[in-house]
């Protein structure tokens, strides 16, 4: 194990107020220094199943806006995220943490995302729940695209409903809620980056939009 990727759990973020919406919308906060965007959701499904979801291939490929290939799911352990048919933004990462089912952080790229489930036992109407925090450490300029698209692809989560599944609409939502969060964040956080779009590029899956221009 190699101690130096070992990372301490991080403070208490300090929140700032959500973009008007819903429970389901990103909140801006810091850690430490740093910006960085939290998501909390109730999830229908117990730890174990969501762990899968986050650690998986098969899981993954429901929901994460890229593929991610793990030397091991373990403190140390190499991670590559690859957007298909864009090596171009193939990006390295490392494991930070992992506790199965509670626990998981990992570097990808330069920023930190960290995930953390929380059992809230059984709901008569819709069985095991589970409380998923996700955190994401940023930079400044990039919160307004990663939050569209973490919101994108946390909510196909939700829906166990994989992208090729869905009736239309996902890049008019991505866009949407872009533009919701970019007026909420810049007062705060400064100029917000546009979409890939934005650039004269295809935008492609609207939840990675963000995520493969982060260091463009």
């Amino acid at each position: 194990m190699d101690e130096s990727h070992v990372s301490p759990p991080p403070p208490e973020p300090a929140a700032q107020p959500a973009p008007q919406g819903d429970e389901s919308d990103a909140r801006l906060v810091a850690v430490g220094t740093r910006p960085a965007i939290r998501f909390e959701r109730v999830l229908d499904a117990g730890p174990r199943e969501l762990w899968r979801a986050l650690t998986e291939p098969e899981g993954l490929r429901g929901w994460f806006p890229c593929s991610v290939t793990a030397q091991r799911w373990e403190v140390g352990g190499a991670l590559t995220f690859a957007f298909p048919g864009r090596a171009e933004f193939t990006t390295e990462g490392v494991v930070l943490e992992c506790e199965p089912p509670r626990t998981l952080a990992y570097l990808w790229g330069e920023e930190t995302l960290r995930f953390e489930l929380t059992p809230l036992g059984l709901d008569a109407a819709c069985g095991t729940r589970t409380r998923l925090v996700v955190l994401d450490e940023l930079f400044a300029p990039v919160a307004a695209r990663n939050a569209a698209g973490w919101h994108v692809c946390l909510d196909r989560l939700a829906r166990r409903a994989p992208p090729q599944n869905e009736q239309g609409g996902a890049d008019e939502t991505w866009q949407r809620l872009f533009a919701r969060y970019r007026a909420a964040f810049e007062p705060v956080l400064g100029p917000q980056d546009g979409p890939p779009a934005d650039r004269g590029e295809d935008s492609g899956d609207a939840a990675g939009a963000g995520r493969e221009q982060d260091r463009g």
